[in-house]
């Protein structure tokens, strides 16, 4: 994006009728995606009947949940780091946040520290681990004041290592603890239907209020690629934009975490699909991508359900097994791609 162009972006705001008529073709795009997530039960298919509609409807809202947070926190990632392979899981932050709201479930832990939250006790653990985790791969990422884009990805690999063994660990020693969906759900997360209202309700209000900060600074988010002069030439504080917006995606990433395990590559895929949508500006790439993510792990978790009916398969997959089947190819083929472009004659690097 030209200077120019980023001046009128950040200059002019949008009207609330414009604002509404995204946020409104997000949802259209959202049910759209969601039709399959009503369609396909953990019994059967077809049109469902009232009990099964109930029954399904809260898998489908959990799916959109988790999926929309991974997805606006994947746009911020992408933009604050002006790096295309940035994403929750892969930078360590779903691990982190993963790690410690099932440290949360030891009794001693979440009752001595932080006890009278309730619901919202969790959130706050996983929140600290989404930011300590994010906080180690930025202080061994970075060189001379500046983030070094492959070692990021490389530090981020090894911090969700770390905390995948940790996490393991603590699930041999407390053996009691509910497991999440089991060992595998653990490591690449699912969606929970057994968790307590005031969990979901604590997590929703989290992602909304997350969100919502997140759509507000999407105009400022199109100059967070642009030198630090630059962006202060057109009126952005950069580095506060950047604390800010790394902050609330890592509320929004821990906040769907907490109840679903470390899903992977929605926050990935999501941002990637809406560009080809709508483009770069990300005051339309927030409501669409958003839409995106909560519509694809509905998708997804449909067909975790539709595997499920098969022979072959002895139990339900977790649906963070199918994302990361379908998004570790993607985020290859988007390495080899920014790795060409690096290597082009003329690329500044």
């Amino acid at each position: 994006m030209s200077d120019d162009a980023a001046a009128a972006v950040v200059a002019k705001h949008w009207s609330p009728a414009r604002l509404a008529a995204y946020v409104a073709a997000g949802v259209l795009l959202w049910v759209v995606l969601a039709v399959p997530g009503f369609l396909v039960g953990s019994t059967g298919t077809g049109w469902p009947t009232r009990d099964q509609f109930l029954d399904r409807r809260e898998s489908v809202l959990l799916a959109s949940l988790v999926g929309a947070a991974l997805a606006s926190a994947g746009v911020a990632y992408q933009a604050i780091l002006r790096n295309p392979l940035a994403d929750p899981y892969l930078l360590g932050v779903s691990s982190g946040a993963s790690l410690l709201a099932y440290l949360w479930r030891i009794a001693p832990v979440g009752a001595v520290v932080l006890g009278g939250l309730g619901a919202l006790s969790q959130q706050a653990f996983a929140f600290a681990g989404a930011l300590l985790s994010v906080g180690v791969v930025f202080a061994l990422s970075t060189r001379r004041g500046r983030l070094e884009p492959i070692t990021l990805l490389l530090v981020g690999v090894i911090v969700n290592a770390v905390n995948g063994s940790i996490l393991m660990l603590v699930n041999e020693l407390y053996r009691g603890l509910p497991s999440m969906g089991g060992p595998v759900a653990l490591l690449v997360g699912g969606i929970q239907v057994s968790l307590e209202r005031g969990q979901v309700i604590a997590a929703a209000a989290c992602v909304a209020a997350g969100w919502v900060v997140l759509m507000a600074l999407s105009g400022q988010l199109n100059v967070a690629t642009l030198s630090t002069a630059e962006a202060e030439s057109l009126g952005v504080n950069v580095h506060r934009l950047r604390w800010v917006a790394l902050l609330v995606a890592s509320l929004v990433t821990a906040s769907a975490v907490a109840i679903s395990g470390p899903i992977g590559f929605v926050g990935l895929v999501s941002p990637h699909l809406a560009r080809l949508i709508v483009g770069h500006d990300h005051r339309k790439l927030m409501p669409i991508a958003t839409a995106l993510g909560a519509g694809l792990l509905v998708v997804a978790d449909a067909g975790s359900r539709l595997l499920s009916h098969q022979a072959a398969a002895a139990t339900l997959l977790p649906v963070g097994v199918l994302t990361s089947l379908l998004g570790g190819p993607f985020f290859l083929l988007l390495l080899y791609q920014t790795r060409r472009r690096a290597d082009a004659p003329g690329a500044v690097g």
